[in-house]
């Protein structure tokens, strides 16, 4: 699969894109990254792992503890694909705002 459809499929989940705004604020242990979910650690684990495998979040073993750190760069490419499209979204957006202000002038 390639790099991208990877990264896209790994934000695809809440879970995952929490886990990403938790990690947002700094490194922290996978025990840690698991309190708010409503999940053992494990299935937090495995979600951290689908996330490894992407390249967002890097996990290091120090002693017994795996520590979790955010890794942004697969996420600026994703980021910088989807700012392709901005001119045809900012158009569509600009082209609904003229139609509407006409219907509501017409009224």
């Amino acid at each position: 699969m390639d790099q991208l459809d990877v990264v896209f499929s790994s934000l695809g989940d809440p879970t995952r894109r929490e886990i990403i705004a938790r990690l947002a604020a700094g490194e922290m242990p996978l025990a840690q990254l698991s309190e708010p979910f409503n999940m053992s650690q494990t299935g937090v684990s495995k979600h951290v792992r689908v996330l490894s495998d992407a390249g967002i979040v890097r996990v290091e073993k120090q002693g017994r503890t795996r520590i979790c750190s955010l890794e942004a760069a697969p996420m600026k490419e994703a980021l910088e694909w989807l700012n392709r499209y901005q001119k045809f979204w900012t158009s569509s957006l600009d082209a609904l705002e003229r139609h509407l202000s006409t219907t509501n002038d017409s009224k």
